[in-house]
C-alpha cells in the first residue's frame, strides 16, 4: 500500500531533476530584480513555500490546508512580482495526494482559481515578462488542472486495488477454513458413527471370549465388515475431492521455471502407486509453493526435483543453487512455508529446510494410508 503522501511521482530520477530544476529557477527570477528588498522578499517567500510544502508533507490532520493555503498565496505573490508560475506545479501535484474528497475539490478549485487570477493580473502589469514565457505559462496551467486529477485517481486506483488484493487474500482463507472444515464434518459423519459401533463390538467382543467364543467370533467379524465399509466409504469421500496429480503439477513447475530462465532438472518418477488423491492433492501444492519461492526469492539458476517413493514413506525434494537460507530466521514462517507445514500436518507430513550454498526442501508423507489400502486388497 502506498503511504497517505507521495513527495514525487513514481519515476524518483525525473523526480529528482525536476525538483532541481524547479528549486534553482525561482532565484534566476528573483534575482534579475534590481531591488535589494524584492531579492530580500522574494528569496524569504520562496523559504517559506519549501517550509510550508516540508509541513504539509508530513501534516495527517487538517493542518494539511492551512499549509496548502500557505503555498497558494507564496505562489501567488512569486507569479505576480516575478513571473514565476512554476511552484503552482508543485502545488498541483500535493493536490492529489488529498483522500478527503470535499477537501480536494474546494482545494483543487481554489488552486486553479488563484493561479489563473495571478497570471491574468501579470499579463495586464507585466506583460513584456509573461509574454515571452507564455508557451510555458499555458503548460503550466494544463498542468494544474489536469495533473492533481490525474494523481488523485492513481492514488484512488492504488487503494482500491491494495483492498481488493486484501479481500482477495481473506477469501482465500475463508475458502481453506471452509473447505476443511467441510472435510471434517464429511470425516466425522462417514467415521465417526462406525468408529463408535466398532469400539463397542470390540469391547463386547472381549467379554464374550471366553463366555461366548462363537458369539465373540460373530462381533469381530462385525467389527472387520465394519471397518471395510468406514474405508470404502473414505474412499470414496477422497476421490470426490478435486485436486491435482504430481505429474500434472510437474508440468506447469517446467513451464515457470523455463519462463524464469532456470534450469529444470528432474530425478524419479511422478507417477505414485496406491496413493490417495488426497494426499497427492497436498504434495502437488507444497510442490507448486517450494517452486514459486526458487523462482521469486532464491536467484537460482538451476532447480533440481526428486520424487521417491519408498514402502516407509514418499519424499518430493526442491534443491537450487540460489543465495541460500537468510541470516535472519524470518524465511521459515514466511514465503508459504506455514500454510505448506499446515496442509502436510492434514496428512501426517512433515517438511524441513536446510541450506548454506543454494537451498534443499524435503518434503515427506509417511505410507499408513497406503498399507491400510495393501490389506483391505489382501
Amino acid at each position: 500500500m502506498q503511504s497517505w503522501y507521495q513527495l514525487f511521482p513514481k519515476n524518483p530520477w525525473l523526480s529528482l531533476y525536476a525538483w532541481v530544476i524547479f528549486c534553482i529557477l525561482p532565484f534566476f527570477f528573483i534575482f534579475r530584480s534590481s531591488s535589494a528588498i524584492e531579492i530580500f522578499v522574494g528569496i524569504a517567500l520562496l523559504g517559506l513555500f519549501f517550509l510550508a510544502y516540508r509541513l504539509s508533507v508530513n501534516s495527517r490532520t487538517g493542518f494539511v490546508y492551512v499549509w496548502v493555503s500557505m503555498e497558494m498565496a507564496v505562489n501567488i505573490v512569486l507569479t505576480y512580482l516575478f513571473g514565476y508560475v512554476y511552484l503552482a506545479i508543485f502545488v498541483a501535484f500535493f493536490i492529489g495526494n488529498i483522500r478527503n474528497k470535499i477537501g480536494f475539490f474546494i482545494i483543487y478549485g481554489i488552486h486553479i482559481g488563484t493561479t489563473i487570477t495571478a497570471v491574468a493580473f501579470g499579463i495586464a502589469f507585466h506583460s513584456v515578462l509573461f509574454m515571452s514565457q507564455l508557451p510555458f505559462i499555458v503548460l503550466t496551467i494544463l498542468g494544474v488542472i489536469l495533473l492533481p486529477f490525474n494523481t488523485y485517481n492513481r492514488n484512488k486506483r492504488e487503494k482500491l486495488e491494495g483492498q481488493l488484493e486484501d479481500a482477495n487474500k481473506r477469501i482465500s482463507q475463508l475458502v481453506i477454513i471452509e473447505e476443511r472444515e467441510r472435510i471434517a464434518r464429511d470425516l466425522h459423519d462417514t467415521l465417526g458413527q462406525k468408529l463408535s459401533l466398532m469400539g463397542l463390538k470390540s469391547d463386547l467382543a472381549s467379554k464374550l471370549i471366553y463366555r461366548d467364543p462363537e458369539a465373540a467370533l460373530n462381533e469381530i467379524n462385525d467389527v472387520r465388515q465394519t471397518a471395510r465399509t468406514a474405508l470404502k466409504e473414505v474412499r470414496e469421500l477422497v476421490s470426490d475431492m478435486r485436486g491435482t496429480k504430481l505429474e500434472d503439477e510437474l508440468l506447469r513447475v517446467q513451464q515457470i521455471l523455463k519462463a524464469a530462465e532456470i534450469d529444470f532438472v528432474m530425478y524419479g518418477s511422478p507417477k505414485l502407486k496406491n496413493t490417495p488423491l488426497l494426499v497427492e492433492n497436498v504434495l502437488s501444492m507444497c510442490l507448486k509453493e517450494a517452486v514459486n519461492n526458487v523462482v521469486k526469492h532464491s536467484g537460482a539458476t538451476r532447480c533440481i526435483i526428486l520424487i521417491k517413493q519408498t514402502p516407509q514413506e514418499v519424499l518430493v525434494q526442491v534443491q537450487d543453487d540460489g543465495v541460500g537460507l537468510p541470516e535472519t530466521g524470518g524465511f521459515m514462517q514466511g514465503n508459504g512455508l506455514a500454510g505448506m507445514r499446515e496442509r502436510l500436518e492434514f496428512i501426517n507430513g512433515s517438511a524441513d529446510i536446510k541450506g548454506t550454498e543454494g537451498m534443499t526442501l524435503n518434503i515427506r508423507v509417511p505410507n499408513v494410508i497406503l498399507h491400510n489400502s495393501k490389506e483391505e486388497m489382501v
